[in-house]
């Protein structure tokens, strides 16, 4: 099945010939070495690369062990080298080198060298990349599938493929596979035997029941205000033991380290500073969140807003929760200070969106209820409210713009309507 994956695939191309080694890091199964070896490899064919100037080679295959070798792989490619033409150097799971660090500083100083790498979470992070490259390594994060890219290969109608999405999520593994069950233990294994054993050899984890309940809690309270304190206290009153606030923390961390979920701390869009505690958890991909309930909570309002988180990290902007302080009259007469949440305000550079996940706007009452924090407000920047029915785009007369959610994630530009 070819999924063409062309936001990163232009990031890939962006990046060629600056001098670093471009490292693709991201979750585990979520296309990865396909981007590397099939996508960008096919596009520097078409783009006029002679075939011997494309050196690939995949670590993790029995065939290669030998390469793991650091002075056999860098033997074997001053070999392959035979002219001062650029040469693209493709390795995949590249943690499985002895010594990568070493060897890719190395490759560094080959002038006519373009340098690609992808490795495993469980011993190569976008952590590690700050910390061993020191400036020199480039970062393309991949996400799993977006529904656009899920939608270009799905067959079926769009509201088939919501459904398929919502439930099963992105990983592009899951596209192949025609029955439920089928996607079920996929996912529930992948959870178990991939991503909860590399976070557990990596980080040495001691407490491993109390590690499956936490992951328990985050995917039960996606989209929730909390902190390790609140998690603490709900473990305890969960499993009628203490779990420590601080390892919490620690191991929250962790789960962030390895991309299962990621942390969106709150903004206050007055004051124009952030605010540290609480905040909000959400999955890298929703069929995980889902596999790790076993499929019980299908909340589908909890899940579109963790869908939307995605999709604006997807299109490269950095997520925040807004907040929004107000002083309101009480009936007895008295201010009273209020908070008013705005779900994410989105930004890249000078861009920035609010948008509300809505799910649906049924009554004026409901309406007025979402777009109430945009009005206490005023700036340039454009607001935007998501419901999950199929309408008509619409901008009020205060400017907001309310949109059908599949039009806002299929469209490229829909953040510009």
């Amino acid at each position: 099945m070819n999924i063409e994956r062309p936001i990163y695939l232009q990031k890939l191309k962006d990046r060629m010939h600056d001098g670093m080694i471009k490292v693709i890091t991201g979750l585990r199964r979520s296309g990865k070495s396909y981007l590397l070896f099939e996508l960008f490899r096919r596009d520097l064919l078409d783009s006029g690369i002679r075939p011997d100037h494309i050196i690939g080679l995949e670590l993790d295959m029995r065939r290669n062990e030998k390469y793991r070798d650091p002075d056999v792989l860098l033997s074997y490619l001053s070999e392959k080298m035979k002219d001062d033409g650029m040469y693209y150097i493709l390795l995949d799971e590249v943690q499985m080198l002895k010594d990568f660090v070493s060897v890719l500083n190395e490759l560094l100083h080959y002038r006519n060298a373009d340098v690609y790498v992808t490795g495993s979470n469980s011993k190569f992070l976008s952590t590690d990349i700050v910390t061993e490259f020191r400036g020199r390594g480039n970062e393309v994060r991949i996400h799993p599938l977006s529904f656009s890219e899920y939608c270009a290969v799905f067959q079926g109608s769009r509201d088939e493929a919501w459904q398929e999405y919502f439930t099963y999520g992105g990983l592009p593994q899951i596209l192949s596979m025609n029955s439920d069950e089928q996607k079920v233990d996929y996912l529930r294994n992948l959870f178990e035997t991939t991503y909860i054993k590399d976070i557990k050899e990596r980080n040495k984890i001691r407490h491993k029941t109390e590690m499956g309940v936490l992951l328990d809690l985050l995917a039960s309270a996606t989209g929730s205000l909390t902190n390790p304190l609140k998690l603490s206290n709900t473990f305890h009153s969960k499993r009628g033991v203490p779990f420590p606030e601080s390892t919490i923390a620690r191991y929250c961390k962790y789960l962030e380290n390895a991309f299962l979920i990621n942390k969106s701390v709150r903004y206050d869009i007055k004051g124009k500073g952030y605010i540290d505690t609480p905040f909000k958890y959400y999955y890298e991909d929703v069929g995980l969140r889902n596999a790790r309930l076993n499929f019980r909570q299908q909340d589908e309002n909890h899940i579109m807003e963790n869908i939307v988180y995605n999709e604006l990290r997807y299109r490269g902007f950095s997520v925040d929760v807004g907040v929004v302080g107000i002083r309101e009259k009480q009936p007895n007469g008295k201010m009273e200070r209020k908070q008013l949440e705005i779900d994410f305000v989105a930004n890249s550079g000078s861009r920035r969106y609010y948008v509300q996940s809505a799910f649906s706007m049924s009554s004026p009452d409901k309406e007025a209820q979402e777009k109430r924090p945009f009005l206490r407000f005023n700036d340039s920047f454009k607001k935007i409210v998501l419901v999950r029915d199929n309408i008509k785009v619409r901008r009020d007369e205060n400017g907001i713009v309310t949109m059908g959610l599949l039009d806002f994630l299929l469209m490229p530009n829909s953040l510009e309507v």
